[in-house]
């Protein structure tokens, strides 16, 4: 509980209209998401503090969080702050609060103290000397002394003794308000309820409901997630039906703003009841089972959620609605089975969600994410939080073809291929040798080896040789498969694929020393938008090459691109070049990579532009990475397409401009179709150029023409003969690129 005062008490007027200070409390990495429920709860400012939130408002903001606050712990008024290094300083300050204004003498109290890091370390001790200082003034004035009560007193009092400076406070809510009054009885390893609020309103479940989703819960145990989630959509206040408060014996309780607040949620709830829409538990224990539908009819939601034994792979959408979030707090080895033994629930629920939840959101409560990878599914997003001491994520997903983790499809066995398979063997085999002498001459460690050389095996195989171990020779080998068109049978392109998985494990592993591990598989086809940056998983597994001398970071697994585009590696040589003594700008920067060559080429300053955080967050690593760093060397978020349009001073004797074929992104005033729109970038970018400067364009657009008419002071020189590296000459429309410079 943070400190109010650095000295005193704080005033004792408890009158309603009367601005306060408030600490509402709550779980553990739980602080942002409070802050925001209480500003949509329309309370002023809410600031996030260690272990809970604060505010400054009136009485009426207390009692809204108390009666709607979904993920509050308790909410507190601080009635004083002080030094208490000894018991008499702990006693004199407790005195010097006006107890008159909160409690009489035929009340009853109950303190709580927790203590830290202070000379009375006894939190018991704390609290019977706070408890002597108010009975002894409150007996002074009446004669009469308050009375100790454990269980639901008339006043409950919280104490924080921290570094010998002790903070104290009024329990408005009482008891803690994850005790909503439905839950009588929980089975094992049940969560508590504002967990349960706080989990579903990560996965946006109003928002679902609001659209008409509905909510399935396949491992419901006592039914705590639909219930809280029935209470959510039906707009009923979490605290309505508890019958126990810390403010109503308080005298500075208002009885008839409390009622009316009451009263307005009576009538929320009952409208909101009228608009429920499909919420299901199933659990295979019927025990639990029981105990949900014992803590629905508590609830008042008897006959609007359905709960019903069944085992996991039996489970479906209920009613048969066609989208909605299907969202559990599975066992995860700590108290219920054990991590390996749960193993094979975790691949059924990923099956469950996969063959009958496609196009629903997903979410799952787990301690140990090696459980959540069983599943099979990409999680987008994810979120640490507590299960009371378990650490815990919250992982999130679209149930959808795209998010199925099948990258490395089971390779078929040598007697099971087609006589394709030898083709693709011998032309890995045949490119390998035809590049090897070359790039040992040239020191290249990142090059691409097959580009859909043999038509019925669609993909592209590149190798990148890591330097995370010395003692590694065999590069790490990135796998894409080229997206089959319509007319393929999918079945066909499954087997070529399983046998192309096959043929690449065994022949680089003769070739190269490659081990099953150091495949990665991804399918490409064409995106929109920006959809080929943004994150197909969440590894975070790093690795650095070197590309000249440079050092950079790719990723093989959680994005579409790895990082590093390999069709490029001679146009970055070409800048490194080029830069020296220049100012160097580079435009749709992705992850810097070209930066890197121009500092390292000579280059006055650099200066990246990109619109993702990841990617100017990678591009910085990068630069770092090789000794460069701000103010020299600069990296900028923003939409380049705004960025052009704005006036700038600042001018540059080389760009790089290689924006993407077409983007779409929300966050771009404008889309972007680089055949319609690339003389006008052009002539944007080109005014930035200092009067001798160059200007680097490039597209990977294979059908791409540049209008060159439309582009007459310009002379234009086709770099593609210069750029295009020789293990990317099978295809020479890979890319495009050209060198700008103002005719004189």
């Amino acid at each position: 509980m943070p400190n109010t005062s650095s000295t005193d008490v704080l005033p004792s007027d408890p009158s309603p209209l009367k601005t306060h200070a408030f600490f509402v409390t709550a779980a553990r990495h739980l602080e942002t998401l409070l802050a925001e429920e209480l500003r949509d709860l329309g309370i002023p400012e809410p600031r996030e503090t260690r272990a809970g939130v604060t505010f400054q408002g009136r009485l009426a903001d207390a009692y809204r969080v108390c009666l709607w606050s979904r993920i509050a712990n308790r909410v507190l008024l601080p009635l004083g702050d002080w030094p208490a290094a000894d018991p008499e300083a702990l006693y004199a300050g407790a005195a010097a609060i006006d107890w008159s204004a909160h409690l009489g003498a035929e009340q009853s109290l109950a303190i709580h103290v927790d203590s830290a890091r202070s000379t009375i370390d006894h939190s018991h001790f704390v609290a019977q000397r706070i408890k002597d200082a108010i009975v002894d003034q409150i007996r002074d004035r009446s004669g009469q002394r308050p009375s100790v009560q454990r269980v639901q007193p008339d006043i409950r009092l919280y104490g924080r003794l921290f570094r010998d400076q002790l903070a104290l406070s009024l329990d408005l809510s009482g008891d803690s308000l994850h005790r909503r009054g439905y839950r009588t009885e929980a089975g094992p390893a049940t969560i508590k309820e504002n967990l349960a609020a706080a989990l579903l309103r990560r996965a946006h479940w109003t928002e679902i409901a609001a659209a008409g989703g509905a909510l399935v819960d396949p491992l419901c145990g006592a039914g705590t997630l639909v219930i809280e989630a029935a209470l959510m959509a039906a707009d009923r206040a979490p605290g309505l039906r508890r019958n126990y408060w810390g403010f109503t014996a308080w005298r500075g309780h208002d009885p008839h703003l409390w009622q009316a607040m009451l009263t307005e949620a009576e009538q929320r709830a009952t409208a909101g009841l009228a608009h429920l829409g499909r919420l299901c538990g199933y659990d295979r224990d019927s025990a639990a089972i029981r105990i949900a539908y014992a803590n629905l009819e508590r609830a008042g939601l008897q006959g609007r959620v359905h709960f019903e034994r069944r085992e996991l792979s039996d489970c479906r959408p209920c009613g048969g609605t066609s989208q909605g979030l299907v969202i559990s707090n599975p066992p995860y080895g700590e108290r219920l089975g054990a991590g390996e033994d749960l193993q094979p629930l975790y691949r059924t629920l990923g099956h469950l969600l996969r063959d009958h939840f496609e196009g629903w959101q997903g979410a799952v409560l787990t301690a140990d994410p090696s459980l959540g990878k069983c599943m099979g599914l990409r999680a987008h997003r994810r979120h640490r939080l507590f299960n009371g001491p378990l650490d815990c994520q919250l992982l999130h997903f679209d149930i959808h073809p795209a998010a199925y983790v099948d990258e490395r499809p089971r390779p078929l066995p040598p007697e099971q291929r087609g006589p394709g398979a030898e083709m693709l063997a011998n032309r890995l085999r045949k490119n390998h040798k035809a590049l090897s002498r070359w790039l040992k001459r040239h020191r290249i460690g990142c090059y691409r080896l097959y580009d859909a050389d043999v038509p019925e095996y669609a993909l592209a195989i590149d190798l990148y040789t890591c330097l995370d171990d010395p003692d590694r020779e065999h590069p790490r080998v990135h796998v894409q498969e080229y997206a089959a068109p319509p007319e393929i049978d999918p079945r066909t392109a499954r087997r070529r694929l399983r046998e192309a998985m096959g043929v690449i494990g065994e022949t680089l592993g003769e070739l190269l020393g490659v081990k099953p591990d150091d495949l990665f598989f991804k399918v490409r086809q064409r995106q929109r938008g920006t959809a080929q940056y943004e994150k197909q998983r969440q590894i975070g597994r790093w690795f650095e090459v070197q590309e000249a001398g440079l050092r950079l970071l790719v990723n093989l697994e959680d994005y579409l691109d790895t990082g590093l585009f390999l069709d490029h590696r001679n146009t970055r040589a070409l800048l490194g070049q080029q830069a020296s003594g220049r100012r160097f700008l580079n435009l749709f920067g992705y992850t810097g990579a070209a930066s890197v060559h121009a500092a390292a080429g000579g280059a006055q300053s650099t200066l990246t532009v990109d619109l993702s955080r990841t990617y100017c967050d990678w591009a910085e690593r990068n630069l770092a990475l090789n000794g460069f760093s701000a103010p020299q060397h600069r990296v900028e978020q923003a939409d380049c397409l705004q960025w052009l349009e704005r006036p700038r001073w600042e001018k540059f004797g080389l760009i790089f401009l290689d924006p993407p074929s077409f983007s779409t992104s929300k966050r771009m005033r404008h889309s972007l179709d680089i055949q319609r729109d690339h003389v006008g970038l052009i002539q944007q970018a080109a005014r930035l150029l200092e009067p001798d400067g160059e200007l680097i364009f490039s597209t990977n657009l294979r059908r791409f023409k540049l209008d060159s008419n439309a582009l007459p002071d310009w002379h234009i020189e086709d770099l593609n003969p210069r750029t295009l590296p020789n293990d990317f000459k099978r295809n020479a429309r890979i890319h495009h690129c050209w060198c700008l410079r103002q005719r004189s």
